[in-house]
């Protein structure tokens, strides 16, 4: 078999990269799905258990929704058990949106064979080779949060 040249692979681990993406897309819809929720429901979740913590506007800002599409699906998650809404106490009229105590069992209960499988196959790598998977993850996070703010002409 003829030796990869460093174009071959480029070409090789970018695919791997697109590859990825569209496979985590469709993994999270499925999961999405299973649990009853949409897609936009999951990502509030997943931004709500990064953060911890959301203010309403914050929440339709990351999932592109209209202010009463947010209401509606803070209601979906709410009306779940998976979100609290909260009094803010920097602005009286204002709301801040948790995750609810349970949630994080309920939903990390959901994606327990992912994180097995995940465990499984990290475990057959090096401690060098770990490195330069985080590396090239850490970088490619980087990449597209630029390139994001970028098309949203944000500084």
């Amino acid at each position: 078999m003829p030796k990869s040249t460093n174009t071959d692979l480029k070409k090789r681990a970018l695919m791997a990269v697109r590859d990825y993406g569209v496979n985590l897309t469709q993994f999270r819809n499925a999961m999405s799905e299973w649990a009853g929720l949409n897609v936009t429901d999951m990502e509030c979740l997943r931004l709500l258990f990064l953060k911890g913590i959301a203010t309403p506007s914050e929440l339709a800002r990351f999932t592109g929704l209209t202010s009463g599409a947010t209401t509606a699906m803070l209601d979906r998650l709410e009306r779940a058990g998976l979100i609290e809404r909260r009094p803010n106490p920097n602005d009286r009229r204002g709301t801040l949106i948790a995750p609810a105590q349970s949630s994080a069992e309920k939903a990390a209960s959901w994606f327990e064979s992912a994180r097995n499988a995940q465990d499984e196959l990290l475990s057959s790598y090096s401690e060098s080779e770990l490195e330069i998977i985080a590396d090239a993850f850490e970088r490619f996070a980087k990449l597209w949060d630029d390139e994001r703010r970028k098309a949203q002409k944000d500084p």
